[in-house]
């Protein structure tokens, strides 16, 4: 190949070994684009894991559930009409849309459709103290939801999850499990949304 190449013309050379750079070049932008799809893809991968009712917490090597309806898979117990997704080792993302217990039809709000996409939640599993609870109000973090063990059903014995809800619609929030907290919800953070914080975790 080199041998070759020395008999060319000057011009020919030219045109071989410019070639060879342009060459060069795309490999080097070819690994490039190869090294950033293998950083991007796993985090599309993620992005795009499916949102679960029921979802299982790891704590401490623990197994949990989120307290509330069993109307789960296999009777997994969660939040009504929540979505869940692990966004970290202590936090999850969810969707909150308007159903109930076992597909209770418009449970959380009578003025908004069925089924709605009402909040979308993030959720960071900490302790609680009064120091704690005010630093997460201000965020918006107003209530917090405790855990419950999978083997057994008891509750974490210090750690809840804070849930911060911020409205992707208006709607009147008059239902769930506390219909006497109504109130009206417009777009952005629901500093209303059955606002717990202050209240000491004593399980």
């Amino acid at each position: 190949m080199f041998g070759t190449c020395l008999t060319q013309t000057p011009s020919e050379y030219t045109l071989i070994r410019n070639g060879g750079e342009n060459l060069r070049k795309i490999i080097g932008i070819s690994l490039l684009v190869t090294a950033s799809l293998l950083l991007v893809l796993p985090a599309l991968a993620i992005m795009n894991r499916g949102f679960v009712h029921g979802i299982v917490i790891t704590v401490e090597n623990e197994d949990y559930y989120l307290a509330g309806a069993p109307d789960g898979p296999g009777g997994a117990t969660d939040i009504p009409g929540h979505y869940w997704v692990m966004a970290g080792p202590s936090q999850l993302v969810g969707k909150h849309y308007n159903i109930g217990p076992f597909g209770a039809a418009q449970w959380w709000s009578s003025d908004a459709p069925d089924g709605e996409l009402l909040y979308i939640v993030h959720a960071i599993i900490d302790t609680w103290s009064e120091e704690k609870a005010e630093s997460y109000a201000r965020l918006g973090y107003v209530h917090y939801h405790e855990l419950i063990r999978v083997s057994d059903g008891s509750l974490h014995p210090y750690k809840v999850v804070w849930l911060k809800h911020t409205a992707r619609t208006s709607f009147f929030f008059d239902g769930g499990p506390h219909p006497e907290l109504a109130h009206y919800v417009t777009q952005g953070v629901d500093y209303n949304f059955i606002p717990n914080g202050m209240m000491p975790y004593n399980p």
